[in-house]
């Protein structure tokens, strides 16, 4: 695996590097002010894109934020990130629209990608689709640039600025993803004992791959999430108008025959996708039809707990619900 150093000993002075970056913040307030609530994400990219800056290098990053619907959307730019960045490098950090082509760069200087998903090709089925706007995007760089991946959250994901682009440019690891790479290969290879997965998010296809390698190797492996719903599904629960990946439903039961995966026994269910839902808390057997489970319940908190004051090891991916509106936030 290449990696920031081996770029950096390359010499990167005066040459374009294209960074991907996870700066998928939580934001709140009206969609002409909206506000960093956490700014987590973008301080986690900061090494990686400092250490090309001061290097002489003009670097361009490229990100997604939220799940906007096949362009633009003023909610979902990135504005605010390309503002709460420039205050933590200490360099001006100006939003650039991809189809506007290749940016006027200075040497140390950092240009971002308005939301990289306001362009449909990134998430395309079609890899002609992905291949395309990935070339669109190495020519960002220039003829000479490289690729630095450091977005430790999409790097599993077939998109056009994840995986597409390093099929062009001279790809290399950035300090984020080495760093949770040492992380997980110390949870893989030799974890203290008892050893307790969490994992969230909202799709089990997301994750698939995940359980099947960490189910033999953990003690326990706690579920929450939207992934829960297609788990309950599986045990023969009706879950009502929330997020079910129904060609899942068989896998999720053969999973289950391994006895490590404890499940929520109450979630906490409302009539809309929003903060101002009505919302209530019931027992995963008694999902009222056209609700929706968005977050764990306070019952399958208390026995999450209780697994967890156990644990030697704890190994925590994605959240237990839909964490950025406040009713459904207590579960993580």
């Amino acid at each position: 695996m290449r990696t920031l150093e081996d770029l950096l000993d390359e010499d990167v002075n005066g040459r374009g590097v294209l960074v991907r970056a996870d700066l998928n913040v939580p934001l709140e307030g009206p969609d002409e002010d909206r506000r960093i609530t956490d700014d987590g994400r973008i301080r986690a990219s900061v090494p990686t894109i400092l250490a090309l800056a001061e290097a002489g290098a003009k670097v361009v990053v490229t990100a997604h934020l939220g799940r906007p619907k096949g362009g633009p959307e003023p909610k979902y730019s990135l504005a605010p990130v390309a503002s709460r960045l420039s205050d933590l490098l200490n360099v001006p950090v100006r939003v650039v629209e991809l189809a506007a082509g290749p940016p006027q760069m200075v040497a140390g200087k950092v240009v971002l990608v308005d939301n990289i998903r306001f362009d449909p090709r990134e998430t395309s089925k079609d890899p002609a689709e992905r291949a395309a706007l990935a070339q669109e995007l190495a020519a960002l760089v220039g003829e000479d640039g490289a690729f630095v991946s450091d977005g430790f959250g999409v790097v599993h994901r077939k998109q056009a600025s994840v995986y597409d682009v390093a099929d062009i440019l001279p790809a290399y690891a950035g300090g984020l993803v080495l760093a949770e790479v040492e992380v997980l290969r110390k949870l893989t290879e030799s974890p203290d004992r008892p050893y307790v997965v969490v994992l969230g998010g909202s799709k089990v296809s997301d994750k698939l791959a995940v359980i099947e390698a960490l189910l033999p190797k953990v003690d326990s492996l706690l579920v929450g999430g939207g992934m829960c719903l297609t788990f309950l599904a599986a045990q023969g629960h009706s879950v009502g108008d929330s997020l079910l990946e129904t060609e899942q439903i068989d896998s999720c039961r053969k999973l289950l025959e391994s006895g490590k995966i404890v499940l929520p026994t109450d979630v906490v269910v409302a009539d809309d996708f929003s903060a101002e839902a009505n919302t209530r808390t019931v027992d995963v057997s008694e999902i009222p039809d056209g609700w929706k489970g968005l977050d764990i319940g306070p019952a399958s908190v208390a026995a999450f707990t209780k697994v967890l004051a156990g644990a030697a090891t704890v190994f925590w991916n994605g959240p237990m619900g839909v964490f950025e509106l406040a009713p459904f936030a207590e579960g993580t």
